[in-house]
C-alpha cells in the first residue's frame, strides 16, 4: 500500500482480495442530523473516528450476490460502515 492525501491507497497490482475489514471504520461516534435510515438503523450526516477524522456520508455499498461488499467501488477516501454504509473522509472531500 502507498500512502495518499486521503489515507491509504491500494497500489495498483495490489489484488483488493484483502480482507474486508481493510475497508471498515469500526468505533465510530455520529456528528451533525440524522439524513435517513436503513433497515432501521440512522444515517448519520457524518461520523468521527478514534482518531478524530470526520467522514460525511457517501452512499450505500454495493454487494456482490453473496452479501459481500465489493471494495473494489470504494474511491480513495472512502470506507464502509456498518451495515453497510459509505463515508468519504473530509480531507478527500474538500480535494474532490
Amino acid at each position: 500500500m502507498r500512502k495518499t492525501k486521503t489515507g491509504l491507497a491500494l497500489n495498483p497490482k495490489v489484488s483488493r482480495n484483502l480482507p474486508m475489514e481493510y475497508f471498515l471504520l469500526t468505533r465510530v461516534t455520529s456528528e451533525g442530523g440524522i439524513i435517513g435510515h436503513i433497515d432501521g438503523t440512522p444515517i448519520a450526516e457524518t461520523v468521527v473516528d478514534g482518531n478524530g477524522s470526520r467522514y460525511h456520508f457517501a452512499g450505500i455499498a454495493p454487494r456482490y450476490s453473496d452479501g459481500r461488499f465489493n471494495v473494489e467501488s470504494l474511491r480513495s477516501g472512502e470506507w464502509i460502515v456498518e451495515p453497510g454504509l459509505v463515508y468519504l473522509m473530509e480531507k478527500a472531500a474538500k480535494a474532490a
